[in-house]
């Protein structure tokens, strides 16, 4: 097209390369190049000044407009192309599917925007929604285009205009096309089943769905009449239309409000939001169609389509949007939960320290028994398996006995703090969050020293029984110096720490992920009255057994998975040459004191093991602080909460710790006001 050697920004060899006859490629390649100029082409000295308070886009487009005044010849030539472009092109496809999903579903729409990524587009295509993407493929576009004034809209008007060559046509044929083809989506998507059966009653007696198909073609009659009186029917009707929208768009938000109370799905969340998405289009239709001068309306939904292409293109976004729900209900269940393991009294901070000496008695047996295990000659997937299998089934008798484990707190404590953080404008309120952290951190102190007090003497309890009665401890001397190897600060045992906390928090988002199935496919109501069950088990234990399992099912998913995990995934890593391994403060400090056991007390005096003690040290916080961050950033942005006071919580945490630091390990003695704990 451009001489060769000519730079791509000499504006007179891109209007001598406008060739009218060339092929519906090249014509298009020149409109993409055109646009391309005016987003990159270096700015003239003399506006570099003006720059600074307009975009440079404008400027170029202000620069080109006053080339073209000047040059007829060139005018002509350019508003031939764009003209020639205009016609050709299938506007409707822009207008109406554009930023939209092919079908309803968010793993389709992901492959979609995959391929996108990876696969190059071509301009030899009619499809303008296709073009779009190479016409304006950067983000930026959006902030220019919406920042041309109305006298450059006025001058890019009269120039297309003088080329007579017909892009001043009847433009809102196209218009008209794409309202029709939106609505009958929209009334597709209320008419089907996930959505339609979710949404609220009341607002559904008026059968919007039904009456948007008929609108829009009686507003595309009586837009394209050349009747007087139809002008006034024409108006009557966008204003009918955009109250159904409105009555449309108060339907999808009670789909919500349904996922909210039953379990999430984020297939229907994902069609609920095309459905606003395509109201809040046909509205932005009807601006244009029904403005005097719709030029500025065009612009700006050129800009709205550009910030559309940005979002299309992003597949961090699109999972974002479409799981915070999800995220906030298992969130929200983590929450209910994560409130038990709050102490906030005396009596609590003991229940606390009861239920966690009851955990570690339970994490002692597992200890001896993963040796155990240790001890067998099996495979390194199917030892890990046995690894899982017996953190699992320890987990599970903890659950079922109602003890604790001080590292599966956080988890689920963080999006309960997150939701105190939803309101700290006031001074009383970042006071209420300061107690919170202080219970919080009080909680998981007392979780720790119940699990480790109690393993560590029944761990050699267990070792000196066995020495007084066999001869020998359960755990030998070559098993004791390979934990004070493994167990050093001085190795990787931080990291592998870290990794543990990783794992316990990916298991409280699978236990909110199974409570929200569960909840979703309401089991629990099917247990209380399936035909067969109730046979099975009778009306009344069917109902019991509907609440017990609605009570516990994120429970036994969450220890399930942890324990699973804690066996499973260092062999699997092992297979990708990742040798990570996992580091849990109580099981760790139940291995400490099998060492101490299998070695004697004069081990206490040996610089191993108080190494050993760091790590384990190190390791409690590690895991703490890992499942803790992690489960609170899920919280707060599921909630969207931005931390706009830091700084005012940040004092009041210290002003806290300085002038009562007891406050975080000790439960107060009586609950007095906020912001002033007992000793």
């Amino acid at each position: 097209m451009a001489k060769s050697g000519a730079s791509p920004w000499d504006l007179t060899a891109l209007f001598n390369a406008a060739d009218p006859k060339a092929g519906i490629a090249e014509r298009h390649l020149w409109v993409i190049r055109l646009i391309e100029w005016l987003r990159r082409a270096p700015l003239e000295s003399e506006a570099k000044t003006e720059a600074r308070s307009t975009p440079p886009p404008v400027l170029r487009l202000r620069h080109l407009l006053g080339v073209l005044e000047r040059n007829p010849e060139q005018q002509a030539r350019a508003a031939e192309m764009l003209g020639l472009f205009l016609r050709e092109v299938d506007s409707a496809a822009l207008l109406a599917d554009f930023g939209f999903a092919p079908r309803t579903g968010l793993w389709a729409e992901f492959g979609r925007r995959l391929r996108a990524r990876v696969l190059p587009l071509t301009p030899a295509t009619s499809d303008l929604g296709e073009l779009f993407a190479l016409l304006f493929p950067r983000g930026e576009d959006t902030a220019w285009l919406n920042a041309i004034d109305d006298e450059t809209l006025a001058r890019l008007t009269r120039v297309l205009e003088a080329g007579n060559v017909g892009v001043a046509r009847d433009w809102r044929g196209a218009f008209f096309d794409a309202i029709t083809f939106l609505a009958s989506a929209v009334r597709a998507a209320g008419f089907s089943p996930p959505l339609r059966q979710r949404m609220s009653a009341e607002l559904l007696v008026d059968a919007p769905f039904h009456q948007l198909a008929r609108v829009a073609e009686r507003l595309r009659e009586h837009g394209e009449s050349k009747v007087p009186e139809d002008r006034a029917l024409f108006i009557q009707e966008a204003q009918y239309l955009r109250a159904l929208l409105e009555t449309c768009r108060r339907c999808a938000t009670s789909v919500h409000q349904h996922l909210e109370a039953h379990g999430v799905s984020v297939d229907v969340v994902f069609e609920a939001d095309q459905l606003r998405e395509r109201t809040h289009r046909i509205d932005l239709l009807l601006g244009c169609i029904l403005a005097p001068e719709a030029s500025r309306e065009i612009v700006g939904l050129i800009a709205e389509l550009a910030h559309t292409a940005e979002e299309r293109r992003s597949i961090r976004g699109l999972f974002a949007q479409h799981y915070s729900l999800l995220a906030r209900k298992v969130a929200e269940r983590s929450a209910a939960t994560g409130e038990h393991y709050i102490t906030r009294d005396r009596a609590e901070y003991v229940a606390m320290l009861r239920a966690a000496a009851g955990g570690g008695a339970v994490l002692g047996a597992t200890t001896l028994a993963k040796f155990a295990l240790g001890a067998v000659a099996l495979g390194a997937f199917w030892g890990g398996f046995a690894a899982g299998l017996n953190y699992a089934l320890s987990f599970l008798l903890i659950q079922v006995m109602h003890f604790t484990v001080a590292t599966k707190q956080p988890a689920m404590t963080a999006p309960a703090m997150a939701e105190k953080l939803a309101d700290v404008s006031s001074e009383e309120a970042v006071e209420s969050f300061v107690d919170e952290v202080a219970h919080l951190i009080r909680s998981q102190a007392a979780g720790i020293f119940g699990n480790v007090l109690a393993i560590i003497p029944l761990v050699l309890a267990a070792q000196w029984l066995a020495h007084a009665v066999f001869g020998e401890p359960l755990v030998g001397n070559v098993e004791a110096e390979h934990v004070l190897e493994s167990l050093t600060l001085l190795g990787p045992t931080p990291l592998f720490a870290a990794f543990t906390g990783v794992l316990l928090f990916v298991s409280s988002l699978i236990a909110g992920w199974v409570e929200n199935w569960f909840v979703w496919h309401r089991l629990d109501s099917a247990i209380a009255w399936n035909p067969k069950i109730v046979a099975r088990l009778g009306t009344a234990r069917a109902q019991r057994w509907s609440i017990y399992w609605r009570r516990n099912i994120s429970g036994f998913a969450s220890n399930i998975s942890l324990g699973l995990m804690l066996g499973l995934v260092p062999p699997v890593l092992s297979f990708f040459a990742l040798p990570i391994e996992v580091r849990h403060v109580t099981l760790a400090s139940g291995q400490l004191a099998a060492a101490v056991g299998a070695l004697g007390l004069a081990t206490l005096a040996t610089a191993p093991f108080w190494w050993c003690v760091a790590g384990i040290a190190s390791t409690g916080a590690l895991n703490l602080a890992v499942s803790f961050f992690l489960a609170f950033r899920v919280a707060m942005r599921s909630r969207g909460i931005r931390l706009a006071d830091r700084s005012r919580i940040h004092r009041a945490v210290r002003h806290r710790l300085l002038h009562a630091p007891a406050s975080f390990l000790l439960p107060p003695r009586d609950a007095g006001p906020p912001g002033n704990p007992g000793p």
